[in-house]
């Protein structure tokens, strides 16, 4: 009988193509997942507004019997730094309420979970590793701890752990591993972009120069972010403000001598089709009609910056939550299969399966 060639441990077998479920050193299960129960989405039950809301009931049982020891600002304008200060401070009660908070939520989460492990795609995963916003802060790291607690309690053995990265670093480094590291000989960088409901992200992500093995040194050498949330553009308008602020990189990279490849990696909303359109997702995106059949980021990029050095541009685009996952890769290879959840605005999710290529060397 014939044997199976091995897959090339630089991933050149994975294809090349905008929202890939072959990836060089990983399969993608599922992503995009919008699971539901009786009351509806099921990740609704665990994003930044169901841990305000946690916060906010908690606040007012403590009302009813003195004063708000969190003061009298809104909940929803409480800020992480704000509410770091107060569980770090030298006032128990406001620390002991925020507790109840991250408990409360923390038990949420840790029922998502159990929904997510039923589905057949996740039913084997041996971790969960957790980004978006909420994972950047101190309260943010113990809902994490204590759900996996609570899963261990319940007889769930699974590791529930921050993602490595600053999640805002993270939904960019993810780039480079939407294509093969071929792809890069020759450079020092490439640009990326996170694009989301409040705020677009662009960076170089520089590749690291100790070549450690799956780009485990790679970094943000300079990002810009805009809130487009309070312009309140248009689509047009979007993608001309994105790409000046890819072209101030690039000029930035240039003058200090790194040199990106001519590659943009894309990590957007929704699920992403091989042609690089939206197929659903996008509507929380800025201007609205993302979903258009007559409108492709990745083409509507490359139109504005057509080269990147002597080189045609090259976008690959891909959905957000798999790019912050993809960020984990280097620290990853003790498992198979394992999962990405982001906190945000809503709930990002993708599951992966490693490849051939993730074994330790």
């Amino acid at each position: 009988m014939a044997k199976r060639n091995p897959e090339p441990r630089d991933g050149a077998s994975a294809p090349l193509a905008h929202g890939a479920m072959v990836l060089p050193l990983v399969t993608i299960d599922d992503y995009n997942n919008e699971l539901r129960d009786k009351n509806g989405f099921v990740g609704d039950n665990a994003n930044k507004k169901t841990f305000q809301q946690k916060l906010e009931d908690w606040r007012n049982h403590v009302r009813k019997f003195g004063d708000d020891p969190l003061g009298r600002v809104e909940t929803t304008k409480l800020s992480k730094k704000k509410i770091e200060s107060l569980l770090k401070g030298d006032d128990m009660e406001a620390a002991a309420l925020i507790m109840g908070a991250v408990e409360d939520f923390a038990q949420d989460f840790a029922e998502v979970i159990k929904k997510f492990l039923k589905d057949e795609r996740w039913s084997k995963t041996e971790r969960i590793v957790v980004g978006g916003g909420f994972r950047q802060s101190r309260f943010g790291e113990l809902t994490i701890a204590r759900t996996m607690v609570l899963l261990k309690a319940a007889g769930i053995d699974i590791e529930v752990i921050p993602i490595v990265h600053h999640p805002d670093e993270a939904g960019l480094i993810g780039s480079v591993h939407l294509m093969p590291s071929w792809m890069f000989k020759g450079y020092e960088a490439m640009l990326a972009v996170d694009i989301g409901g409040t705020n677009v992200r662009a960076g170089v992500v520089e590749f690291g120069k100790e070549k450690k093995p799956h780009f485990a040194d790679a970094s943000v050498w300079e990002s810009t972010i805009w809130r487009h949330a309070d312009d309140e553009p248009s689509r047009s308008a979007t993608i001309e403000r994105l790409a000046a602020m890819l072209q101030e990189l690039i000029d930035k990279a240039e003058k200090a001598n790194l040199k990106p490849a001519p590659i943009i990696g894309i990590g957007c909303p929704g699920i992403i089709k091989a042609d690089g359109s939206i197929e659903r997702g996008g509507q929380n995106l800025p201007g609205g009609n993302w979903e258009s059949d007559s409108f492709n980021l990745p083409a509507a990029l490359m139109k504005a910056i057509p080269a990147i050095g002597d080189h045609s541009t090259f976008v690959m685009m891909h959905n957000d939550a798999v790019v912050q996952g993809l960020s984990q890769i280097p620290f990853i290879d003790d498992v198979s299969t394992w999962a990405v959840l982001t906190i945000g605005t809503g709930l990002g999710n993708a599951h992966f399966t490693n490849r051939e290529g993730m074994k330790a060397r």
